[in-house]
Parts: C-alpha cells; structure tokens; sequence
C-alpha cells in the first residue's frame, strides 16, 4: 500500500526492465511475497492481545457481534454478525453492501492483477484506483521523450485510451464460508484427506458455475476456515487518466507513510470485453466492459467522527500468531528485508543515473523498493515501541494459566506452547544465516545463479547437456544488468559478515575470513566484480563446469565454485530445518488458535489473503506521540506550504493558478479543496485503491497508504495509532476536470451532493 505497496505490498509481480527484458522483481503491494517461509506459511491476517494487557492493542479474537472499535478485516459473508453497524452509521443493510446472489456494493470492487484494489465507476467500465497501482502500466508506456510517470496522461476520448500492459482485473461473484462442508461435520480432514476434500467440493462447484467464472477453495489460519471463492477475469485494461508526478507522487519517499499528506495518489482505467462481453485480449475492436454495479461519487465531504467503511482485497496478515513468529519478524526477517530493499534501491539510482531510458524503466521497480523498505523498517521499529512480542508472551502465559485450572483443558492444549516453543528454537536456531542461504542467489543474480547450479548440481553432462546450458547462460547473460548483480553480490557478502559469532557462514569466513574492516569489502568487491563484471565468467566458461576441470588452482573460477558448494551445503540444512517446521506448524497453531478462541468465549476473524473485505471505522485524528496531535483532513493549503520547487515537493503552476483564483468548481470547501483525510478502517497492503464509503454506500475517498505509527500492523492493531490515509473524493474529480481538463471522464460518473459550481474570482 502506501504506497503501499501491497505490496507496493504491499503487497509479487514483474515489471519492465531493460531492453524489455524482466528484472526479476518482487512488488509490495501485498508484502507476503518477501516473507521467510518458515514463518510465513499462510497469509494469515490477526494478531490477538489481552485487552486486559492493553487498552492500545486489542484482542483480535473477538466474536464480529462484540468487536471492539475497529479492528478486523470481515469476510462479506459476516457483515451480518457485527453488533452495533446502524448505531455507528451505517444505513445500509447488509444484502445491499453483499448479497451472494448480485446486486451488492461488493459487485463494483475488484482486484488488480498486481495487487492492488480498484472499483468500477462508472457503467461503461471506468475504473478508479491508485496512481502507484497504474505505475508500471505508465513506465511501459513511456519514452525517453515522454515519461508518462513525470508528465501523467490525459486523452480526450475514448478513442485515445492506451493499453494497460499485462494488467488484468478479477471480480469476486461469491465469497462463501464452506468449512462445515469440508469438515464434512466431523473431525477435520487434513494432509491427502484435506486435499481430496478440497479438489472434490471444488470440481463440483466448478461444474455448476457459470461460463467464464473460476472456483477456488482457500485455507485460512492454518485450517481454522475454508472459503470459496467465485471470480471473474477480465483482460483487456486501459488507462484513461492519471496526473503528473507531482500530483500523483507529490512528496515522494519523504512523505510515504507519513501524516500529514497532499497526495493525488490516484489514476482511472478502463475495462475493455469483446463485444459479445466476454473477457478477451486487447483488441480494437473491444467495447467497455458493462458491470453489474458501479459506484456514487458523493461530494458533500466529511467532518471529524464521520462513519465511514472500506472494501478492498488486503493481501496478507498474521495477527493471530505465537510469540516466537513475532520475535522472529523483529529480530531476523525484517531487518534483512529493510537491507536487502535499500541495497536494491541503491543499485538501481546508480545504473539510472547515467542512462534516461533506465532510469525511466527502473524507477517503478526503485519506487517499489523504497516503498517496501519503510514498510518493513517501520515494521520492526514499531514492534518494538509497542512491546508486541512482550505483550503476547503475557497472554501466553495467561492461556498457560487457563489451561492448568482444567483436566479437559490440559488434555487438549496442555503442550501446544512447548511444542511451539520447540519447534521455533529448533527452527530459528541459525535464523540470520538461514535467511541468507536461502535467498542466495536470489533474482538478482542470474549469472552467479547459473555458476552455482553448475556447482551445487555436479553432473558431468554430454555434448549436448552442456548445449543445453550454454543457452540458458546465455540468457542470463541477456537478461542481466551487471552493475545490479556486483552490488548485490557484495551485499550478500557483507551480510555475512555481520552474522553473530555462532552464525557464521563458512563459505565466506573461507575466502574473506583473514581480512577485516575495508580489506575485507575489497576483497568482497573483487569477489563480487569478477562474477558479474570480469572477464572469466561468460556463457561458455559457465557451460564448461558440467565437464571436465584443469587440476590448476583458478581463484576467478575456483572461489566461486568452492562459495557455492558451500552455499548448497548452508541451503541443505536450513530447507531441512524448515521442512520440519513446516510439517509441524499448522496443526500446533490451528490448536494455539483453538485454544486463544475458546478461553476468550469467541471466534477469531479470518486473517487477510488478498481476498474481498470489509472494514469499517471513522474519520478520526490521532497523537503520534507524547504533545503532538494530527487532525484529520489536509488541504491544498497545506500542500502550497510544502511547495519548495524541486521534486518531490514541486507543486504544479497550473495547481496554484487555480487556487489563486479559487477556479474549484464545484469541489471546494472553505476557500481551498480537501486533499487528504485520516481514517480509524483496518487495512494493510493490498488495499491500495479501495473506495472509502460513507453510511449510504457512496464513494468519499480512496484509500492510498497507512500511517508510519501504524506499521506492524501484520501483527496487530493499535485503535490509536493506526490509521488509513485516503485521497478526498473531491480531489480526484477536481483534478482530473480543472487541472487535468478531463471533465468527459467525470461527467461519466454519477456524482451527487456538494454546492453547485462557484465561478472562478477574477483576479
């Protein structure tokens, strides 16, 4: 989100890179893609704190009818359960927000293939989501004599509309609770019994779907819910309208996950079918895309307490987790992703910044990263301030508590701490290392990936085996940027180093061992260089390994070979270590969970997995710390104060000229417009392009990033702290019809309430 990013997290997916081949990148519009498996294996969505222990951070295990402010990421299915909607100001009923048989508000929210969420707004397809999602559809569209990020895109009809590349968007027709299905009534299945009793249930339902709909069953917590889900795919996206970089990304990295923000974080699409409206590839001869349900833009504009709610697909969280999970994202997972990020980042400027046409296709991939850095930074400084790890070791001790007092008790859960205690020592016992081993060589890599399957493969192969791999070499050789893969060569090897004394990784400590300080970073630069810069490495040499060796010692060739004989050797034993972590996990925390439940007398909510939710909340400000206080609404005043001239805080002329005359139509309030507005809805990455709604459903925001003393919320949720950043409605459409001169897209749009248009002052 947040850019985020999911990721970016965010929240994974590809992007243009040089001469339009792939650097193999991760995004973060959902941030599940870049978590350690061994504690990561599902995207799992709640973190649950004693409310005993804390009036910040909640209980997560809490029945939706007695949830506690304004926690949780519902399923469609159970708006129904949660107390006390009406009275907070919801004046909808719950059939009209869902309804499994069509018709509900859930009909106009759909999710983007990279991540992101978006919503239909208007009957001929038009869709509303962030900038930051449109990103990469921008980058392939540009030119070195037209960076489309830099200058946005406007046409004037639909005639003009351009090709959202390899974007494609997915609508969810039917979200259905089938646990008691799968359960069969009885002891739930699992291993080949759960598999089987997925594949059966899926088949049959496929049978029965309509043309062009796909069944999928999902796990959710470890076992502890099922879902079907019912979606659609449409394939043929184009991009309609987004503004300039210094509206759409105006205050940059600086201003990521930051309140206060004056950001335009948004772009509108468009949805394309074949004419007889069924999903196909772009052609011209396609027609927008007819949905079932569309949006009300309202532009009445909010006030501090207003209710308001979010639908959008957040990709992936983890609240309902033991203490050790949590110390691990602290201590080990998170602190490397956040180096790993920046040094990619880094990487990237460099290569950019002496070539126009690489830096204008890297900069989504440099955004992305710079994005998912904070995410995991604040992370992890945010689990610490809050004592999150702390804080569940107490309630674990409470549930030690609870399950002692009772022989029935005892039976069912008396050992699942210890035996999660166990599993995460053994598993976690060489954590640093085993994060590294296991990414080395990562996607950044492609030619020192090559040189370590030789090594780790040791196979003598025939002429043509070794033919064979000579051309796959050669395509990594095609499809590499050498600076790139020096720079994270050397990363890696720096890293090593850091690792704690018990740590150590023995293919570096061999050849770097004897030197210290800035000797060793030379010798690790060389190391580095010869791989991806030097002379001896080339698509043959790389082919030659699967044959017979000269007996002469080669340090260009053999020191690579020896680092990764030792690196397979590292990999064996961490995979091994998380292969039994893995086969014990799901059912020592699908007990954990159990057991959380039933001493709490309630149900957890299904953690997130880039699945359809809901969220409710109010417009709310907050206190970041001790004698400060955010309110919740910024304005384009606030983004003049800003305004320095140079990027990322350049303020387009044209944007002043209109205030300066007070040219704002119809979407102005007290003498300026509302950019910006803070929100108490529970979201993560993923949710980048949700609609905020207002009580009657009417779209007044859209949902762009959270909050820097929100991160961490993976783990937990803090009703004082954590907030949605959204761009105000207005904004949107008074961009896109004043600054933008697009006014044909808006007049698409069923807009209601607001004043009527003032004129323009004269100045």
């Amino acid at each position: 989100m947040g850019n985020e990013s999911n990721f970016r997290l965010v929240f994974a997916f590809p992007t243009l890179a040089l001469r339009t081949k792939r650097l193999y990148t991760y995004k973060f519009r959902n941030r599940m893609s870049l978590r350690e498996p061994q504690h990561f294996m599902t995207y799992n969505r709640n973190f649950y704190l004693s409310a005993a222990l804390t009036v910040t951070i909640l209980a997560a295990y809490v029945t939706p009818a007695f949830a506690l402010f304004d926690e949780g990421m519902y399923m469609p299915d159970k708006i129904a359960t949660i107390r006390d909607l009406k009275k907070r100001g919801l004046k909808l009923k719950p059939e009209e927000i869902y309804n499994p048989a069509g018709g509900g508000l859930t009909d106009a929210i759909i999710r983007l293939s990279i991540g992101c969420t978006a919503e239909f707004v208007s009957p001929e397809g038009l869709i509303l989501t962030n900038h930051h999602c449109a990103f990469d559809a921008l980058v392939s569209a540009s030119t070195p004599g037209n960076d489309l990020v830099e200058n946005g895109f406007k046409t004037d009809n639909r005639g003009g509309e351009i090709s959202a590349k390899d974007y494609s968007i997915y609508i969810t027709e039917r979200s259905e609770d089938v646990t008691a299905k799968i359960n069969g009534g009885g002891v739930a299945p699992t291993g080949d019994a759960l598999a089987a009793a997925i594949k059966n249930l899926t088949d049959a339902e496929q049978a029965k779907a309509p043309k062009g709909s796909v069944i999928r069953i999902q796990t959710l917590n470890n076992g502890f819910y099922h879902y079907l889900f019912q979606t659609r795919q449409i394939k043929d996206i184009r991009v309609v309208y987004a503004p300039p970089r210094n509206i759409g990304v105006f205050g940059g990295d600086p201003d990521n996950f930051e309140w206060t923000r004056h950001t335009g974080d948004f772009s509108i699409l468009r949805a394309y079918t074949a004419p007889d409206g069924t999903a196909a590839e772009y052609s011209p001869n396609n027609v927008p895309y007819k949905p079932k349900r569309y949006l009300t833009m309202n532009i009445n504009g909010l006030k501090e307490d207003d209710f308001v709610f979010v639908l959008g697909y957040p990709g992936g969280t983890t609240r309902y987790r033991e203490s050790q999970s949590v110390e691990y994202a602290r201590d080990a997972n998170f602190p490397f992703l956040s180096s790993w990020l920046a040094a990619r980042s880094a990487a990237l400027r460099e290569i950019g910044r002496t070539d126009e046409e690489k830096r204008i296709k890297l900069q989504s991939d440099i955004a992305t990263f710079d994005n998912a850095f904070k995410v995991y930074d604040g992370g992890r400084q945010r689990l610490i301030q809050s004592q999150v790890v702390e804080k569940r070791q107490a309630e674990e001790k409470q549930f030690a508590a609870w399950v002692e007092a009772d022989a029935a008790r005892k039976a069912k859960y008396g050992t699942v701490l210890s035996e999660l205690a166990a599993v995460s020592a053994e598993s976690n016992k060489q954590a640093k290392l085993d994060i590294l081993v296991r990414r080395m060589p990562d996607p950044t890599m492609p030619v020192f990936g090559q040189i370590y399957a030789a090594a780790a493969s040791g196979q003598m192969l025939d002429e043509a085996g070794k033919a064979e791999k000579l051309e796959a070499a050669k395509k990594a050789f095609e499809d590499r940027e050498p600076l790139y893969e020096r720079e994270m060569i050397k990363f890696y090897l720096q890293k090593f180093d850091e690792l704690p004394a018990d740590q150590k990784f023995d293919g570096a400590e061999n050849l770097f061992g004897t030197f210290q300080g800035s000797a060793r970073r030379a010798a690790e630069e060389a190391f580095a260089t010869n791989i991806a810069q030097g002379d001896y490495w080339k698509p043959e040499t790389i082919a030659a390994q699967y044959g017979p060796q000269t007996m002469e010692f080669r340090p260009e060739r053999d020191q690579p070979k020896a680092f990764a004989a030792a690196l397979k050797k590292a990999k064996e034993a961490a995979n091994a270590r998380v292969a039994t972590f893995a086969s014990k996990i799901d059912r020592l925390r699908l007990l954990y969970q159990q057991g959380m439940a039933e001493m709490k007398g309630s149900t957890p909510y299904p953690d997130a997995n880039s699945t359809l939710r809901f969220t409710f909340g109010n417009i709310k400000g907050y206190s970041p710390r001790e004698a400060e206080f955010r309110t919740p609404f910024t304005t384009l005043n606030g983004m003049f104060e800003k305004d320095t001239g140079v990027n990322p805080f350049d303020v387009p002329k044209k944007l002043r000229d209109l205030a300066m005359i007070r040219d704002f139509g119809r979407y102005g309030e007290n003498g300026s417009v509302v950019v910006n507005f803070i929100a108490t809805t529970d979201i993560i990455g993923g949710n980048s392009g949700s609609p905020v709604l207002n009580g009657s459903g009417e779209q007044v925001g859209l949902v762009f990033d959270g909050n820097y003393e929100g991160l961490g919320n993976d783990f937990y949720y803090d009703p004082n702290r954590n907030r949605t950043i959204a761009v105000d409605i207005r904004y949107v459409l008074f961009v896109t019809e004043k600054f933008g001169g697009a006014k044909w897209v808006v007049d698409e749009m069923k807009v209601v309430g607001g004043p009527k248009a003032i004129p323009a002052r004269a100045e």
